[in-house]
């Protein structure tokens, strides 16, 4: 007998999770989506565009994420599908039976996802620098280069935990599906470009896990490039804790 039955039982449920991402398509093809947009649209923008259009040279940042306004669709939808399908299925059920401990098997879905956005963002970031190297001329280095390529990493494994937990909050794939993809793709964009309403849209988890890649400093943000991200991680955390206390009333049938 394991004299740590309840650390065992944790990385038996981190295993059964992790085999699930294995052996689910839907599940380990969005990853590689999201590495494959993030990295391939920052090169083929910058091969169209890197002399020509200023936008993405006067703050570099803004052509080497260029490729994650894409990329990040594909991690929402990843973290949604990480619990969702389970939830929509009631397949989640059938896990709960295994692991009875709910915290347990939400813990585990988490660490997946927080490993996975890690791995995503680590890949898919330094792929985007090396396109935007590439096929854009100009040198870019200094703090500032390692501040916004350790953003981008951190920024994709706080969007999947976010994205996990929003959906366990709301209990149903669609409804996350309908809210979060929209919202990260087109609403939030669209809104930090108003100017009355940007005061409010700059604390959007995305606005200002974002604002942590930038290199140019922007006064109308109201903080700093670290505290965007700090932003991002309170309310992930606030997702977490919530889809935790969703999880926990959820009846099994």
């Amino acid at each position: 007998m394991s004299a740590h039955p309840g650390a065992t039982t944790a990385l038996h449920a981190f295993r059964a999770e992790r085999i699930k991402l294995t052996t689910l398509r839907s599940l380990w093809l969005t990853p590689l989506l999201a590495v494959l947009l993030t990295a391939g649209v920052t090169t083929a923008v910058g091969a169209a565009l890197g002399g020509k259009d200023h936008n993405i040279t006067d703050d570099p940042s803004v052509g080497v994420f260029y490729g994650l306004n894409f990329g990040q669709v594909a991690l929402t939808c990843f973290g949604i599908l990480l619990i969702g399908q389970e939830l929509n299925t009631r397949m989640i059920d059938v896990s709960l039976t295994a692991v009875p401990r709910r915290g347990r098997l939400y813990g585990a879905k988490l660490a997946l996802g927080a490993l996975v956005g890690l791995a995503v963002g680590a890949i898919g970031t330094a792929g985007a620098f090396a396109g935007y190297a590439a096929t854009v001329p100009g040198a870019w280095d200094g703090p500032a280069l390692v501040r916004s390529a350790v953003a981008g990493v951190l920024y994709q494994a706080l969007l999947v935990v976010f994205c996990l937990g929003a959906t366990a909050l709301l209990g149903n794939l669609t409804a996350a599906m309908g809210l979060l993809v929209p919202t990260v793709f087109l609403l939030s964009p669209l809104l930090g470009g108003l100017p009355g309403i940007r005061r409010v849209t700059r604390f959007l988890p995305d606005r200002a896990g974002q604002y942590a890649m930038r290199y140019v400093d922007d006064p109308q943000a109201g903080y700093g490039h670290w505290t965007g991200l700090l932003i991002m991680a309170l309310w992930t955390a606030l997702a977490v804790y919530g889809g935790l206390l969703a999880l926990r009333r959820r009846p099994v049938k």
